[in-house]
């Protein structure tokens, strides 16, 4: 070929033309109508994102509002909690200390924590700091989080408390999603450091990477200049406001607090193979480590998405899509939903937080980017994943509106008030007090600092349970009794705090 064929060749792919086509369709000229329709769709009042490409910032903008009543907007640097996408940083740091041999990921956590238990004897023996990190201790997912989460639990009470959870499956062989377990692997940092988690991660991560307005403290979230307000429309009409989380007890696997702005830093860190700004922040091994799979999560084709098979890491999901391994993480707090997501093979990063917690459009909008970029036939994910959310939303509303009627008649129950009061006890929560007030029932749940939920008798020995923290839920319970006395009662959370529910006996 003639040397300026080639020349012209050439000029051609390098011009700004060809270069503009590389950035996907939907990304240069649909994401924000996407996105504000989104909005609408899902009832979602505001919503950050970031994509990263190639080492640039591609999208970095916020949409709707950090706080619906004045109507401040989200932007680029607008806090939000990430939960559990915390837990990367926990699986990095343990990697690096792993890498510089001051630990092993193999170390059984009994050298560390000589009394810690779990329920079964052979399990207590062999756990291991991977099995930590992996989810892999044989518990269902979320198992204990009602008892955990947002408890005024110390962090060694809750380790104490894992005792008492009964595995569901095989130890090493399957997985359960479990932030006590998270919590007990990131306790180790201090063990062999001498330095708390939140500040061994603030000083070797967060700083390093220049992520200035990131915390791995969550409490006090409310006072903090431009902070996204939590919000949910889960068992309520009307989307609410919901209280802070106090993540803190359980730091290891849930306190970060961050914006896009900051998590473009972490992205361009993960795509650059452990450097920031060209400069080498952690050895490769280290990253690499967090991304090899720990234990398989699913080998089944999905029927929505272009996947295959997905496994965990130490803090990470990975998967095929599309032909190409991305790796990703989620995390869920009360009123705040979020995802990281970064494919190594296009050095595409995205990052997505939003302030209400019961909607998909996060993930929706993550695979819809994930779509363009990779080359997989359009198809709007919001709406594909919006009709069954919808037919959930519809017959979780005409429950309430039933239960609402049935409160009008003001049926009495079989026994008096004060059969049902005292005090009450479960041996991994611990005790629950049951008052009367106004005709009603009121149980406080004595290892939060302010759960309280409401029991009004409906029909049939059917009590309705409303927590005063409408993120916990409404739900229909009934009282066990016999001989004119109250025995137990079984109480249920959100499916977002825990599966199963709680059975607590009364003692007096």
């Amino acid at each position: 070929m003639p040397c300026f064929k080639r020349f012209l060749i050439l000029l051609c792919f390098c011009s700004p033309a060809f270069l503009s086509a590389q950035t996907p369709s939907f990304i240069k000229d649909s994401i924000d109508k996407y996105i504000n329709q989104g909005l609408k769709d899902w009832d979602l009042p505001g919503l950050a994102i970031v994509v990263v490409k190639d080492g640039k910032v591609v999208v970095m903008k916020g949409y709707g509002y950090r706080d619906i009543d004045k109507k401040t907007k989200v932007d680029e640097n607008t806090l939000f909690m990430i939960a559990s996408n915390t837990k990367l940083f926990t699986g990095t740091v343990m990697s690096k200390l792993d890498y510089e041999k001051k630990i092993s990921l193999n170390d059984k956590i009994t050298n560390y924590f000589p009394d810690y238990k779990l329920f079964l004897p052979t399990t207590t023996e062999l756990v291991t700091i991977r099995d930590l990190l992996s989810h892999r201790i044989g518990t269902k997912t979320f198992q204990g989080d009602f008892t955990f989460w947002n408890s005024n639990l110390s962090r060694s009470e809750i380790m104490h408390r894992m005792r008492l959870l009964k595995p569901v499956a095989q130890f090493r062989q399957d997985y359960g999603y479990c932030n006590s377990c998270f919590l007990t692997a990131g306790e180790v940092v201090q063990k062999v450091t001498g330095i708390p988690w939140e500040k061994y991660v603030q000083d070797s991560i967060l700083s390093m990477l220049n992520m200035t307005h990131s915390t791995t403290i969550s409490n006090g979230m409310e006072s903090k200049q431009n902070a996204a307000v939590p919000y949910t429309d889960n068992y309520v009409e009307k989307i609410s406001r919901v209280p802070y989380d106090q993540w803190d007890n359980l730091g290891p696997a849930a306190s970060i607090i961050s914006n896009v702005n900051d998590l473009s830093h972490w992205l361009f860190f993960q795509l650059d193979s452990g450097r920031y700004n060209g400069k080498r922040i952690l050895p490769w091994p280290v990253l690499q480590q967090t991304r090899d799979v720990n234990i398989i999560t699913n080998s089944r084709k999905s029927a929505l998405f272009p996947i295959h098979f997905r496994g965990y890491g130490l803090g990470l999901f990975s998967a095929d899509y599309n032909g190409k391994q991305i790796y990703w993480h989620t995390g869920g707090a009360g009123g705040m939903v979020s995802n990281v997501c970064f494919v190594p093979e296009e050095k595409l990063g995205i990052a997505i937080l939003t302030n209400n917690d019961n909607q998909s459009f996060f993930e929706a909008l993550r695979y819809q980017v994930l779509d363009a970029y990779l080359g997989v036939p359009w198809v709007n994910r919001s709406k594909q994943m919006l009709a069954p959310s919808q037919g959930e939303r519809k017959e979780q509303l005409e429950k309430l509106a039933a239960w609402k009627e049935k409160l009008k008649v003001g049926a009495k129950p079989p026994l008096a008030l004060t059969e049902y009061t005292g005090e009450y006890a479960n041996e991994l929560y611990g005790t629950m007090t049951m008052t009367q007030k106004d005709g009603h029932l009121v149980a406080r749940f004595n290892s939060h600092r302010d759960l309280v939920a409401n029991l009004s008798y409906l029909e049939k020995d059917e009590w309705l349970l409303q927590y005063e923290n409408v993120l916990y839920g409404v739900f229909v319970v009934k009282f066990n009794t016999s001989n004119g006395k109250v025995n137990s009662v079984e109480v249920k959370a959100n499916d977002f705090v825990e599966y199963d529910p709680y059975t607590f006996t009364k003692s007096r």
